[in-house]
């Protein structure tokens, strides 16, 4: 189900690395690297993005739901 996550990207300090959007409530998901567009990675953006939750891709850095990028904005 597609959804809208507003937040700030962040590069991921554990396991092997990576990317995540954390929402000013503190909830973090992982920017599924295979569906992200390069411009969105930017340490410090803050956007709008719509994408989903994968519930079927595991990652090495756990550190949040896997979020496949559909598409985003700039907040």
């Amino acid at each position: 189900m597609s959804m809208t996550v507003e937040g700030t990207v962040q590069r991921a300090t554990v396991g092997l690395g990576g990317w995540t959007l954390v929402t000013a409530d503190g909830d973090t998901y992982e920017i599924y690297q295979d569906s992200a567009p390069a411009d969105l990675l930017q340490e410090g953006l803050k956007v709008k993005v719509k994408g989903s939750v994968r519930e079927d891709v595991m990652t090495m850095n756990m550190v949040g739901p896997v979020l496949a990028v559909e598409s985003f904005n700039p907040a």
